[in-house]
């Protein structure tokens, strides 16, 4: 019997997770669920790093999940509230995996800073006019 996924729109995240539920906190931007391969690991995922789509099948993340620091070293996707199962990575693959995501993370908030900064700079100078 292939696994699935319903999703549940929460306020907070509660302290306890069902199996097979997606938690989404809309106001936190997070999203957390039990690990598929059913080891009882709590996955979160923050949803400016991964994208979620509700369908009518079900929720959908993506990237891929891949619990490379946990015993399980689980990796699959939520598609359409089926769980997909992937290929286990190597060591070396998680290492790639791992670096390339370091970088990502480093250009979406290097922008979000640069556009901030940008934001208190007009402000700044627009204050500085008044007076």
């Amino acid at each position: 019997m292939t696994q699935r996924f319903e999703l549940r729109k929460v306020q907070y995240m509660p302290a306890k997770l069902d199996p097979g539920v997606l938690y989404v906190a809309d106001a936190f931007g997070a999203a957390a669920h039990l690990c598929a391969c059913g080891c009882g690991t709590i996955v979160r995922t923050p949803l400016d790093r991964w994208s979620l789509t509700e369908t009518q099948d079900g929720p959908s993340l993506d990237p891929s999940i891949g619990n490379w620091q946990e015993p399980c070293q689980s990796h699959y996707w939520i598609d359409r509230g089926e769980v997909r199962w992937a290929d286990q990575w190597t060591p070396e693959q998680i290492a790639v995996g791992r670096q390339y995501e370091e970088q990502r993370l480093r250009v979406y908030y290097g922008a979000r800073d640069q556009k901030r900064a940008g934001v208190i700079r007009r402000f700044w100078h627009w204050l500085k006019n008044l007076l």
